[in-house]
C-alpha cells in the first residue's frame, strides 16, 4: 500500500473526521467561554471583592524603564519580567467553566445512551461446581 493511499484511508476514517470537527467546535466553544468570563464573571468577581481588575493584577519582577506606563500590556512591550498572576486566575477560571461544562455534556450523552441501548437479556448466574459436580454423579448413578 503507497504511503498516500494509507494517508488517505487513516484520514477518511470517521474517527479523523469526528475529531477534527470537535477541535473546531470546541475551539469556538472556548472563546464562547472565553467571552462569558472575561465580559460577565470577571467583572462581577471584581465588583464583589472591591472593583478589582483582575487582567491587570500582576508583580514587576525587574526594573522599569523611564517613559514605560505601568500597565501590563506596556511592560511586556518593552520587555520586562512580569509574574501576571490576575491572567493566571481568569485562564484557570476559563479552564474549570470549559472542564464543567464539558463534563455535564460528556454525562448527558452517557445517560442518553444508556437509555436509547437495547434492553440485555438478564444472565443466568452460573451454577456453582458443586451443584454440577453433585448433578454429574446422580446422572451416573442412574445410568447404572
Amino acid at each position: 500500500m503507497s504511503f498516500f493511499s494509507e494517508f488517505k484511508e487513516f484520514a477518511l476514517k470517521g474517527n479523523v473526521v469526528d475529531l477534527a470537527v470537535g477541535v473546531i467546535i470546541g475551539g469556538a466553544f472556548g472563546k464562547i467561554v472565553d467571552s462569558m468570563v472575561g465580559d460577565m464573571i470577571m467583572p462581577l468577581v471584581g465588583a464583589v471583592v472591591g472593583k478589582i481588575d483582575f487582567s491587570n493584577l500582576y508583580l514587576v519582577l525587574g526594573s522599569v524603564p523611564p517613559g514605560v506606563a505601568n500597565t501590563l500590556a506596556d511592560l511586556r512591550r518593552a520587555g520586562v519580567p512580569v509574574l501576571a498572576w490576575g491572567n493566571f486566575i481568569t485562564i484557570a477560571i476559563n479552564f474549570a467553566i470549559l472542564a464543567f461544562v464539558i463534563f455535564v455534556m460528556i454525562k448527558q450523552i452517557n445517560r442518553l445512551k444508556r437509555q436509547n441501548a437495547p434492553a440485555a437479556e438478564p444472565v443466568a448466574p452460573a451454577t456453582p461446581e458443586d451443584v454440577v459436580l453433585l448433578r454429574e454423579i446422580r446422572d451416573a448413578l442412574r445410568r447404572d
